[in-house]
C-alpha cells in the first residue's frame, strides 16, 4: 500500500492505493481512520487519477468516478457499500430505503454500521444516506462535510429536520 495527500475544499485528503486500486478516502480527523504508519509508503500522488477524479468532483465538474476498488470489508458491508454506488449525484436516500434495496428491510442499523465503515469516502457516496426524516446523521467527516457535500450536489436533504422532497 502506499498514500498520498490531496487538497480539498475542506482539508487534505489521504488518498490510500494497493496495486493501483483506491482502497481509502479519509478526511481529516475521519473517526475510525487508521494511523498513517498502517497506510503504507507516503508518496507525491498514490492514485493520479483518484487525485484528479475528486479535484473534478470538487470544482463541480464531476458526477460519477471511474475509478479501480478496493474496499476492504465484510461481504454485508461490501453489499452495503455497492448499493451507495447506486446512490445518483445529487440524490439522497434512507438507511431504510437502501436496506430494502439489498433486499434486508428490516436491517436500516446494520446498514448504517456498514456505512460508517466505509473507507471509501466521496467516491462511494455515503454521504447520500440521510435519517428517515432527512435528517443529517453521523458521517465519518463530520456532519459539516456530509452537508458540505450535498449541497456541492445540490440534494435536496442538507440541513437536519428538513422533510426529504
Amino acid at each position: 500500500m502506499i498514500h498520498s495527500l490531496a487538497e480539498s475544499p475542506l482539508g487534505p485528503l489521504t488518498i490510500v492505493s494497493h496495486e493501483g486500486r483506491l482502497r481509502a478516502v479519509y478526511w481529516p480527523g475521519h473517526r475510525g481512520a487508521p494511523a498513517p504508519s498502517a497506510l503504507g509508503e507516503r508518496v507525491e500522488d498514490a492514485l493520479p487519477a483518484a487525485t484528479r477524479q475528486l479535484a473534478e468532483y470538487f470544482e463541480g465538474t464531476r458526477r460519477e468516478f471511474d475509478l479501480p476498488l478496493e474496499a476492504v470489508g465484510t461481504p454485508f458491508q461490501r453489499t452495503v457499500w455497492k448499493a451507495l454506488e447506486g446512490i445518483g449525484y445529487g440524490r439522497t436516500a434512507t438507511y431504510g430505503e437502501l436496506a430494502s434495496a439489498i433486499g434486508r428491510p428490516g436491517a436500516a442499523r446494520a446498514v448504517g454500521a456498514a456505512t460508517g465503515r466505509n473507507p471509501i469516502s466521496i467516491v462511494i457516496p455515503c454521504h447520500r444516506l440521510v435519517g428517515a426524516s432527512g435528517s443529517l446523521t453521523g458521517y465519518a467527516g463530520g456532519v459539516e462535510c456530509k452537508r458540505f457535500l450535498l449541497r456541492l450536489e445540490g440534494a435536496e436533504a442538507i440541513d437536519p429536520g428538513t422533510p426529504r422532497g
